[in-house]
């Protein structure tokens, strides 16, 4: 319909207005106007069709009034300002002082900000998959861990919005991965909000009552659709077959460009966070502990980084495996008592609990009988673990035949006692009297680091806290602790905080030295266009207030109160992704951008007033801000054109829920806040330069006087 219908129209309609301008009916001026007009609804139905704010659930119409709204809307708030300009100017000017507490304050307010503002190293970056890591008690054995494994998966699959789950327990004969068996790994992908095909959302049949039409002639209602259950009874009643789910395969649904878009969720879930928060309830089972927020490329570069399967954690190091695992439970203790840790995902490694098999040979007694220790040995390898005798040949195939005890003479214990050790001259003797066999707690995994065993104490934080400050906070709380006497750090055992965070760390040494660089750059380019350092601090003024804005739309996105109401059904902040915002490398990223594009503007009004004052030459008070007021007035289109197309470009990606969003909205909000407040340039400016030629005038007055 867009490319086929409107698109042709407003060609149409341009065409038609050249036509006129040539034959004369229609003035340059007016042509102009109805350009911008047909421009400017063409741009609004391109931005209503792909952009779809409102949602693909919402029709096109609700969609393109919303947009018309929001663009047509800050175009009219930038032209009543533009009226509206040149008095507030000249009031500015009048009132210089006063006016100049306005960014003052701002640049204050902004640096306040700065420094509360949380820090993370990187948003996480949605991968459409999760990756669930539980743990169960070291002392639970391998028939309990499949088990436990196959009912993780189980509970998982029972989601209707999940698409696949694969669990591991155990490892591969590999040094490089170190994971017990009491390690689960479930690979879980889940589906994305509407069925696609080739990446974009697809379309399927829908009959007159919203009812999805399969291929064998049944029917699918979607409870995300405006279907009503009156509809379906009546459906049913005539012997249609009709099915109440959101969780059918696009091969039985018709494609049809004029369908409906097919929701694989349910109404109740609207992100990704819903569904792991799904995850976590169905997987609550005793005896398994819950799992950080992990998804499988992250988990791994954390994994390959810190050597834990948590953004977060503390490393104990020591000698002594007991130790370490009892002090790491006491900072397990700690640790849920500290501000932003998530309490569940509080655990420490359970190092020491594995129950083995001790089987103790005793050599007098073998002395005794004439056997050696490899005699015993070898039985035991027979009768319990097997041994390889020869190989079978299946094709290419090649399998081992092993050879050992039938499980009933192996089964516990008191049945190893009765195995029987050939002796060379004489009787077989049971192993109970060559033996002792006992169980006794060790180590299920033993880990080293800087030549010490270490144990891990994972954590994370809770939604809407930053990574550092959490760990700032914990770190200050074991210390309390340590000082008050209520932790004792045992000799010989040391701990360290490790995770995600360390990475933040880095990249602010990193960003101490870029941004300074990147400000200096764009101080020396703007010196090399003005030749005076005056006016290059003009415009670099509008950088520090553009930098103050930045900080208010990241301190206002932290706000519960902000755009929380409705607008078309839809409540502002789900619309606008509006959550707390930490400071990150993302974050900064957006800053540089902004640095670069808050001169713009001051470089425009600057290079103008430089050359009307080069025209005019006022000599006297009221002759220099008749000449700025008329510099400024001419500049104040290309300037506030500046604002709003970069505003306008922002707002899709503000409103983006696809992939990449997570690390775009964070680079955005800063230049978005920015250009708003950076309007205060425009009147910064002006008011800069005025007050610098009045005091030159003074001077040469007082000079000739």
């Amino acid at each position: 319909m867009i490319f086929g219908y409107w698109i042709g129209l407003i060609l149409i309609a341009f065409g038609f207005v050249a036509i006129s301008v040539l034959r004369e009916k229609l003035s340059k001026e007016r042509s102009n106007l109805f350009n911008i007009y047909l421009s400017a609804a063409a741009i609004v139905f391109l931005l209503a069709e792909y952009w779809r704010p409102l949602g693909v659930d919402k029709s096109i119409f609700w969609n393109l009034i919303f947009v018309g709204i929001i663009c047509f809307g800050l175009l009219a708030s930038f032209m009543f300002f533009k009226t509206y300009y040149t008095i507030i100017l000249k009031w500015a000017l009048e009132n210089r002082l006063v006016f100049l507490t306005i960014p003052a304050t701002l640049l204050i307010f902004g640096f306040f900000i700065f420094k509360n503002t949380g820090k993370e190293f990187m948003p996480s970056l949605n991968e459409g998959s999760f990756l669930l890591m539980p743990t169960s008690m070291p002392h639970a054995g391998v028939g309990e861990n499949k088990r436990v494994l196959q009912q993780l998966d189980m509970a998982v699959a029972s989601i209707p919005e999940i698409e696949t789950v694969v669990g591991k327990a155990g490892r591969t004969e590999s040094a490089l991965d170190p994971a017990p068996l009491s390690m689960y790994e479930n690979m879980i992908q889940y589906k994305p909000e509407y069925m696609l095909k080739e990446g974009k959302r697809q379309r399927f049949k829908v009959d007159d009552e919203g009812f999805f039409v399969l291929k064998d002639n049944t029917f699918i209602a979607n409870p995300n659709n405006d279907v009503t259950s009156s509809a379906v009874a009546n459906y049913r009643q005539n012997g249609k077959k009709v099915s109440f789910t959101v969780d059918e395969s696009s091969e039985k649904l018709i494609p049809d460009g004029d369908g409906a878009f097919f929701r694989n969720w349910r109404p109740e879930i609207n992100s990704p966070e819903d569904i792991r928060n799904e995850i976590v309830r169905v997987t609550k089972l005793p005896g398994v502990t819950s799992a950080p927020k992990l998804q499988p490329i992250e988990t791994r570069l954390v994994m390959l980084q810190t050597g834990m399967r948590a953004p977060m954690g503390i490393k104990v190091k020591g000698q002594d495996l007991k130790q370490i695992e009892a002090f790491g439970v006491q900072l397990e203790g700690i640790l849920k008592q500290a501000e932003g840790v998530k309490t569940e995902a509080v655990f420490a490694d359970r190092i020491v609990g594995k129950p083995y098999l001790l089987i103790d040979i005793n050599r007098e007694r073998l002395s005794r009988y004439g056997i050696s220790i490899e005699d015993v040995q070898n039985v035991l390898q027979v009768a319990v673990g097997g041994m390889v005798l020869t190989k079978t040949v299946e094709g290419r195939e090649r399998y081992g035949i092993r050879v050992r005890y039938p499980r009933e003479l192996r089964g516990n214990p008191s049945d190893l006692q009765d195995i029987y050790v050939p002796v060379e001259k004489g009787s077989p003797v049971p192993l109970s009297e060559l033996a002792s066999i006992r169980y006794e707690q060790g180590p299920q995994v033993i880990k080293s680091e800087d030549t010490f065993l270490v144990g891990y104490v994972l954590f994370d934080k809770l939604d809407g806290f930053a990574e550092v400050n959490v760990v700032e906070t914990a770190q200050a709380l074991i210390q309390q602790k340590i000082d008050t006497g209520d932790l004792i750090v045992p000799k010989g055992i040391s701990y360290k905080f490790t995770g995600t965070y360390e990475n933040q760390l880095r990249a602010e040494k990193t960003l101490s030295v870029i941004v300074p660089l990147a400000l200096f750059v764009i101080f020396i380019i703007l010196y090399f266009q003005f030749r005076s350092v005056s006016t290059t601090f003009m415009v670099f003024t509008g950088i520090m207030v553009a930098f103050a804005g930045g900080f208010v739309m990241i301190w206002l996105y932290g706000q519960d109160w902000f755009l929380n109401f409705g607008f078309f059904g839809e409540n502002l902040r789900d619309l606008f992704n509006i959550q707390t915002i930490n400071l990150s490398v993302a974050v900064w990223v957006g800053f540089i951008a902004l640095f670069g594009i808050a001169t713009d503007d001051g470089v425009v009004m600057a290079t103008y007033l430089t050359q009307t004052f080069d025209k005019n030459d006022p000599t006297d008070i009221k002759e220099i801000r008749q000449s700025t007021l008329e510099a400024a007035s001419k500049r104040i289109r290309p300037c506030l054109m500046t604002t709003v197309t970069t505003i306008l470009a922002l707002l899709p990606v503000l409103t983006s829920t696809g992939k990449g969003s997570d690390i775009m909205i964070p680079m955005s909000i800063p230049i978005f806040g920015g250009m708003l407040l950076d309007t205060t340039s425009y009147f910064l400016v002006p008011v800069l330069f005025s007050w610098r030629k009045e005091r030159l005038a003074k001077k040469r007055l007082n000079s000739g006087g």
